[in-house]
């Protein structure tokens, strides 16, 4: 099997455009859960501590909370049909791409410097291009 028809295949498995999350930021994603027959979006707010291939469809995101005084973090697919949307909240200035540090914190010294940005701009996704049919 040739890598452009492998390319090919997952190319045609991404979407046309996600949001461009970084570390640091405070992201709600909005996910497609599925109970019985029944199916609902829930929402999941946190910190992203780490961003995985940006650039392929198997990107991916962790983003972590604390509930109840216990950390949860759950990790996001970015190209996945469940996931159905990601928006950033908040845009913190951090060094690193991994944040693991933040496990060991809580309270004032798990506090990220925030960042000023304009969250209509970030948030705002271009619209699909329209599918040319193939008239032979």
């Amino acid at each position: 099997m040739s890598f452009a028809l492998i390319q090919k295949v997952n190319d045609e498995q991404k979407k046309h455009a996600v949001v461009d999350v970084r570390s640091g930021d405070t992201v709600r994603v909005h996910q497609r859960i599925k109970e019985g027959n029944k199916e609902r979006v829930q929402v999941f707010e946190g910190v992203v501590i780490r961003t995985d291939n940006k650039q392929s469809h198997t990107a991916r995101i962790t983003v972590r909370k604390i509930t109840s005084g216990i950390g949860v973090e759950k990790s996001f697919l970015l190209h996945s049909p469940l996931v159905e949307k990601v928006e950033i909240m908040r845009r913190a200035k951090v060094r690193r791409n991994f944040l693991s540090y933040l496990r060991e914190r809580s309270g004032k010294s798990a506090r990220l410097k925030a960042v000023k940005f304009d969250r209509e701009a970030v948030n705002k996704l271009p619209e699909a291009p329209a599918k040319e049919s193939a008239e032979a």
